[in-house]
């Protein structure tokens, strides 16, 4: 049996094709949101990975700020419970779960049974997500891919204290015109986005299992500045992307597998 997971955010459409509640067979990243074709896109490109159609799907599940916008879909589920269903999927023993994405960045505490006890997400500002990654390495010539890099050579960490996107851009050029090494504000950088994220975690609690999603979990800078602001070990998912996705999937088969026993 084949279930479907579509996770439409803020910056880009996630999909994931699952069989049997355990095996990914497909999943697909487009770089395009909701408001957009991203849910068509995706949909088509996680299909053409595989011999299925859509009539195969038992069941499909929508989630994200574009889960209503997804007219195939036959239910609509949170992406706070996504996330959960998903991480514990992928990182058993979750306790604490954080996800840095395009425009947000939410936190979550799961008990040991792997239940939503607590969740926190960031204002609307822009400050401490991808987005906030993505002016930076724009403003500092540097590809989003090689931020990591970047960081990891910083000897004398700059900083940046603006809690705002628009404020830390003019900071960041402040710095650039006192030559300031590049490596060290992206650094600062890095540290700015770790504070941020870290103050969500501390206010749903820091659980001994702390595992990453989303994004921004794809830079091993912003892992390693969060590892080291809250003091314990980082997980990040295989697939930090489609966790949301695979969560929805994973829902859908429980759904379709209920509703037939």
């Amino acid at each position: 049996m084949y279930t479907l997971g579509i996770d439409v955010g803020s910056s880009s459409s996630k999909a994931v094709i699952l069989e049997d509640g355990k095996k990914i067979i497909s999943h697909r990243v487009v770089q395009i949101g909701t408001g957009s074709t991203g849910p068509e896109r995706v949909l088509k490109e996680v299909l053409a990975a595989t011999d299925l159609t859509i009539d195969d799907m038992a069941n499909i599940i929508a989630t994200g700020y574009g889960r209503f916008n997804v007219k195939i879909a036959k239910g609509e589920i949170s992406e706070i419970t996504c996330h959960a269903k998903g991480a514990l999927f992928e990182c058993p023993g979750t306790t604490t779960l954080l996800d840095i994405g395009g425009q947000d960045v939410k936190a979550i505490k799961l008990n040991e049974q792997g239940l939503v006890m607590q969740f926190a997400m960031n204002d609307k500002c822009a400050a401490g997500t991808g987005r906030f990654l993505d002016v930076m390495s724009k403003v500092l010539e540097i590809p989003m891919s090689e931020m990591g890099e970047w960081y990891f050579k910083s000897k004398h960490p700059a900083k940046v204290s603006s809690t705002c996107t628009v404020f830390a851009e003019s900071e960041v050029i402040s710095l650039l015109s006192k030559n300031i090494p590049k490596e060290d504000i992206v650094a600062g950088v890095h540290q700015s986005i770790a504070s941020k994220a870290s103050a969500l975690v501390r206010r749903v609690g820091v659980g001994p299992d702390l595992t990453m999603t989303g994004g921004g979990s794809r830079d091993p800078g912003v892992v390693d500045a969060i590892s080291k602001e809250l003091g314990i070990p980082v997980r990040v998912a295989s697939h930090p992307q489609i966790i949301g996705a695979l969560g929805a999937a994973l829902l859908a088969y429980e759904k379709i597998s209920k509703s037939q026993s």
